[in-house]
């Protein structure tokens, strides 16, 4: 290895890794396999792809090309060196949309072609469901389809020329004839016309093996053609030529109820009137664009769909919204439905094609909860066969005692599938290996592919001879020769397969749960599962957030695939393996991919698998850390709530705020507190929000003794009385947003009260039952605060965190009693970030209190607590825009949907950004973070506010966002209640 990637640093300019946390992230792509490689080139361009094939093969070390690693069938992990060529060779080089052509670069993501040539009324045709990470060389490496096939077909029907450079150093231009085709690639197709004419099943998604039917002379000898789908077993691709189409100027779409998936399927194929799947017509939009299907069994909420077990989405294309429509009408009242939905908004639209897109995550769990794998993921067989198929795949689950939930291009005859496969244990691999045999059969048997999208890579190559007969398949192995002699691209895929049962990645993990702090309710309390949940579609790696999306702002801000929610996971599923990380939890590959995670719990709304990274992080820091020293802003900024009550109690806040004024002191305390230098440290209160509150109610109390009132108060319908979380932010830097938010909430008619500071006794019976709750005003001992120990937490200080939450529990016992059942009062939360560790990170990490579930169950928003016990109340009308950012909390825990509702009631209009602030909590604070956490503010928020027109409101019910905002922006953000409690001020009510 050394001499290895000592050679290669000389030949090439791109980066060289041989380091663990480069080898580690590619162990694995999207499907059940794992391989070590030796090393990772990034190639700038084609020289460096020639320079790194000349030293390998000298060495006799495989190449393997990858682009976004998102394959399914194990074809982008290797143990030689891997290509990746998404850090460099990534452009579109040139459009020409009068040929309606792009010239682009392998690692390419589709998405950024797709916004190139958009301009023009053009797109490239096939869209795979992970467009916005999937490159054009992976989708060429696998001739990839995506939903509209039915229209624009595969990948190799829209490839033109292809540049390509073969092991042993030749450079080829292959086309649409034999002109740059490899020397003996003629002769052996000339030599094979019976075979190659009548051994090849004609279906629309035929991907398996080598397409070497394309080199026929009556299909043109189309060489281009023939490599696509060969998986980087052939030729590493450099440049590639594609067909653009014209993009449909209004698209609708037309939702299909069933009863049964059966049902859904066998109407997919009338759902194509003009023969062809892809005949012109289609393409000109007067066909469906789309026929994709999905049961019931796939769906978390069919809230939004029309009635029925199964669906079928059917895209139109029109000149007009009023054409796309008509067209997609005409198709509702063609089928034979038992409900139907015609969706014309694009919004309405887009929600309804994540539920699709994100199903290849989504399908790996099961309502269960139970894990379920690929592997059978796109087998594909004639659409007129596909309802028989269906009830004979049902058939086979069942037979096997096996669940799974198909969905896919119906209108193609294609399915994928996850399946709970017992990966883990050598009883379940074998039957994992029975069933893919039978499976492959059946197959066949319908006329179909074994694949029909993704490749055949390790999980189908195997049994290509089930398909294709040992002739054909001994026809690979002749091409595979003619393009590789030396069997150095991509060994071990389509020809001289490795098992279908080898290298399965699950293969290296603990089989004993291991020791940790979370519960991790959701899988079974085993840490090793938890990391499983990444599958490796890398809805992650997504360069920039669409719409609501918070997820991986990380990533968005340094591009490296070490900062994406699925490089960290898999660099932790490698710290469980021990292969290549090899010291645990004290490894520093971990810790410092970890690093810049920003704990924003996107990834536990966004990912498809709902992988929450900011409690793997916590958990991992939580064992590095254990006792040893931890970073100085660990204890400077994690302890914050120690710090600030002191600050409170001792009344110094502004001697404090002076001293931190002074630029020399400031520069000293943000050094030892290994705080970022460019940051300003926010001012501390003078008076703390819960001080104010008891002179308020001290008040308050002497006001109604004077008038009675208690009396009075007696005879009334008693009101809903909330307690308000004085949490640390509201408490010591903000304590306006408390003020604020008791005006509000009593106006609606609420009564306020704080949790209490000494924790109370409660009296039982004899029998158990309890007789009273008492407090000892004289006991001595200081005046303690409820916490939700989120500063612990997110720094991975997780027994203090621990013994924060039991203190917590303690002093809310009282209103937690079972005996309570739902009684428990509303326990209100004005920071997102504190409502969501109340919500997840104290049940999960309190698992074995019972009380830590019930205050979970009673912590509501600002908005929520309005919208649930003071419904009638009617908001003050504010009626100006607004800007902002809706904290990544809410957006990923909490749900925004009363906050919208209320801001609606109250006449604020306008949408809130998604994405992440990038200060979030502690890390835009800590030293070395401060770049990254302004280029996640620059995505965008800050573009949002700048371009708000005068008058907008700023929201921004964070405390970080609201600091960012100043900080960067110098724009004071609001938190809701604030706007709304100045508008009743102005009502003078």
């Amino acid at each position: 290895m050394t001499d290895l990637a000592a050679e290669l640093r000389g030949a090439v300019r791109g980066e060289v890794g041989f380091d663990v946390t480069s080898r580690a992230l590619v162990t694995m792509d999207a499907s059940n396999y794992r391989r070590v490689p030796l090393g990772v080139v990034a190639p700038r361009d084609v020289d460096d792809v020639a320079a790194v094939l000349d030293v390998c093969r000298a060495h006799g070390v495989p190449v393997v090309a990858r682009g976004g690693g998102t394959s399914i069938a194990g074809q982008a992990t290797g143990t030689g060196v891997v290509l990746d060529f998404t850090r460099h060779m990534n452009r579109v080089l040139s459009v020409d949309p009068e040929a309606r052509t792009a010239v682009v670069q392998p690692g390419l993501v589709l998405d950024r072609l797709q916004e190139a040539v958009a301009p023009h009324g053009l797109r490239f045709g096939p869209d795979p469901a992970t467009h916005s990470r999937c490159t054009l060389g992976g989708m060429i490496g696998n001739n990839s389809c995506g939903s509209h096939s039915v229209a624009w077909g595969t990948t190799a029907d829209s490839v033109r020329e292809l540049a390509v450079v073969t092991a042993r150093g030749e450079r080829l231009r292959l086309g649409q004839d034999w002109a740059g085709a490899p020397q003996g690639l003629r002769a052996l197709a000339e030599g094979e016309l019976a075979r190659l004419r009548t051994g090849f099943p004609d279906l629309p998604r035929r991907i398996s093996g080598y397409a070497l039917d394309a080199l026929l002379p009556e299909k043109g000898a189309d060489v281009a053609r023939s490599f696509c789908g060969s998986e980087g077993t052939l030729g590493i691709l450099t440049e590639a030529v594609v067909r653009l189409v014209e993009a449909p100027r209004a698209r609708a779409l037309a939702v299909l109820g069933y009863a049964d998936e059966s049902a859904a399927a066998e109407a997919a194929a009338g759902l194509l009137p003009w023969g062809s799947p892809r005949s012109s017509e289609a393409e000109s939009g007067g066909g469906p664009l789309t026929v994709e299907g999905m049961a019931a069994d796939l769906v978390p909420s069919a809230a939004g769909l029309p009635g029925g077990g199964a669906w079928l989405f059917v895209e139109t294309g029109g000149e007009s919204p009023g054409e796309a429509r008509t067209r997609a009408e005409a198709i509702v009242r063609a089928a034979d439905v038992v409900d139907s939905l015609v969706v014309t908004e694009d919004a309405a639209q887009r929600a309804l094609w994540r539920i699709r897109e994100d199903a290849s995550g989504t399908a790996t769990r099961m309502p269960d909860g139970a894990e379920a794998w690929p592997g059978w993921e796109d087998c594909a067989v004639p659409p007129a066969r596909l309802g028989a198929y269906l009830r004979d795949f049902r058939g086979l689950l069942s037979a096997h005692g096996l669940r799974g939930t198909p969905y896919g291009h119906f209108g193609d005859g294609c399915i994928h599938v996850r399946i709970d496969f017992d990966l883990m244990t050598d009883a379940g691999v074998g039957r994992f290996r029975r069933f893919s045999e039978e499976l492959a059969d059946l197959v066949v048997a319908h006329g179909g592919s074994l694949s029909g999208e993704h490749g055949d890579g390790q999980a189908r190559a195997e049994l290509l001879p089930r398909m294709y007969g040992a002739e054909t398949v001994a026809l690979f192995e002749r091409a595979k020769g003619v393009w590789d002699p030396d069997d150095l691209l991509n060994p071990g895929m389509l020809v001289r397969p490795a098992p279908l049962d080898a290298n399965l990645r699950f293969a290296v993990l603990p089989r004993r749960p291991v020791d940790v702090a979370f519960g991790y309710p959701a899988d079974g309390g085993d840490f090793s599962a938890a990391v499983r949940r990444c599958v490796g579609v890398a809805k992650c790696r997504t360069t920039t957030a669409a719409g609501p999306s918070v997820m991986c702002p990380s990533f968005r801000a340094t591009g490296e695939e070490a900062h994406s929610t699925r490089g960290r996971a898999r660099l932790l599923h490698e710290m469980l393996a021990g292969e290549l990380v090899t010291d645990g939890w004290r490894s520093t590959e971990v810790r410092d991919a970890l690093d810049l995670c920003l704990s924003c719990k996107g990834c536990r709304s966004d990912c498809p698998v709902e992988v929450d990274m900011a409690t793997y992080k916590a958990e991992f820091l939580h064992h590095h850390y254990e006792g040893r020293r931890r970073p100085a802003a660990h204890y400077a900024m994690g302890w914050l709530p120690l710090w600030l009550r002191w600050v409170a109690r001792t009344r110094t806040a502004p001697v404090l705020n002076a001293l931190a004024s002074v630029r020399p002191l400031a520069r000293a305390a943000k050094r030892l507190g290994g705080i970022a230098p460019e940051r300003e440290i926010p001012r501390v209160a003078g008076e703390p929000f819960s001080r104010w509150w008891a002179r308020r109610f001290g008040a308050k109390l002497r006001e109604w003794a004077a008038v009675g009132r208690a009396g009075e108060r007696e005879a009334e319908a008693p009101p809903t009385t909330v307690l308000l979380w004085p949490d640390t932010f509201t408490e010591h830097f903000s304590p306006s947003v408390g003020k604020a938010a008791v005006r509000v909430l009593e106006a609606a008619g609420l009564v306020v009260m704080l949790p209490p500071t000494r924790r109370m006794t409660v009296r039982r019976s004899a029998r158990g039952e309890v007789a009273g709750v008492g407090m000892n005003l004289w006991a001595p001992g200081r005046r303690m605060r409820v916490c939700c120990g989120l500063t612990y937490v997110s720094t991975g200080q997780l027994e203090r965190a621990r013994a924060v939450l039991r203190r917590t529990l303690d002093l809310m016992e009282p209103y937690l009693l079972p005996e309570l059942g739902d009684d428990i009062p509303p326990v209100v939360v004005l920071e997102p970030s504190c409502a969501a560790a109340l919500r997840t990170d104290l049940p999960e990490l309190l698992h074995d209190d019972p009380r830590a579930a019930r205050l979970a169950s009673a912590v509501v928003t600002f908005a929520e607590a309005l919208a649930r016990y003071a419904p009638e109340w009617t908001p003050p009308p504010v009626d100006r825009p607004v800007a902002g950012q809706t904290h990544c909390h809410q957006h990923a825990v909490l749900g925004d949907a009363p906050d919208r509702s209320l801001r609606e009631a109250a006449g604020l209009t306008g949408e809130l950004t998604g994405g992440c602030c990038g200060l979030a909590g502690n890390f835009g604070f800590e030293k070395g973070h401060f770049e990254v956490s302004k280029t996640c503010a620059e995505e965008q928020l800050l573009p949002s506010v700048r371009t708000a027109p005068e008058g907008t409101v700023i929201l921004a019910d964070g405390f970080s966002c609201r600091t960012q905002l100043e900080q960067l922006a110098g724009v004071r953000g609001r938190h809701l209640a604030e706007v709304l409690a100045d508008a009743l001020e102005g009502e003078g009510s």
